[in-house]
Order: C-alpha cells, then sequence, then structure tokens
C-alpha cells in the first residue's frame, strides 16, 4: 500500500484494474479446467478471450500453460492472440497518458 500511495490516482486505478483482470483471468482459466475434468458447466471461451482483452492477458496465459487448458484448441488460440490487440492498446494508453 506504501507504493501505491504515492503514485497519482490514475497510475493506482490502471494497477489495481490490471492486477483485478488477471488475477480474474488467472482463476476462470483453472476454474474452467476444474469443471472440463468435472464434466459440469463450462465457462464459455468468449468470456475467457473478454477476460483477457479487458487487463488480464497475461495471467490468462500463465493460466492456459500452467493448466495446460485450451492448449490444442487452434480457433480459441486464434480468439486469445486476437485478445492481445486491445490488451496492448490498453497498455499503450496507460503509458502514454500517464
Amino acid at each position: 500500500m506504501i507504493i501505491l500511495g504515492r503514485l497519482n490516482t490514475f497510475d493506482r486505478f490502471c494497477i489495481i484494474w490490471f492486477s483485478a483482470t488477471n488475477l480474474c483471468s488467472f482463476l476462470a482459466f483453472g476454474f474452467d479446467k476444474w469443471r472440463a475434468t468435472k464434466s459440469g458447466r463450462r465457462i464459455p471461451e468468449m468470456t475467457l478471450a473478454l477476460l483477457a482483452a479487458s487487463g488480464g492477458w497475461p495471467a490468462g496465459l500463465i493460466g492456459m500453460k500452467l493448466f495446460r487448458h485450451k492448449t490444442a484448441k487452434w480457433t480459441f488460440k486464434l480468439k486469445y492472440g486476437l485478445a492481445l490487440f486491445p490488451f496492448s492498446a490498453e497498455i499503450w494508453a496507460w503509458c502514454h497518458y500517464r
């Protein structure tokens, strides 16, 4: 919290936003993998891709690799790769408008 206290409001918002979306994205991949093994109700692929696009791209990728989930399905990998564009734009905007 000491580090966040020295940042301006916009930087604090961005750090909290990216932390929260990354955590949600990572947990979503883990939960979806768990539900896949239990034959339960799954998280839609578009939801996973939108979590990535909204800021959780890095942790989602780590979750894909760690849980070995959705790594063989090329259609999802394409969607996830396309989600990198809005994520990159968010990072660019944060760095540009600081």
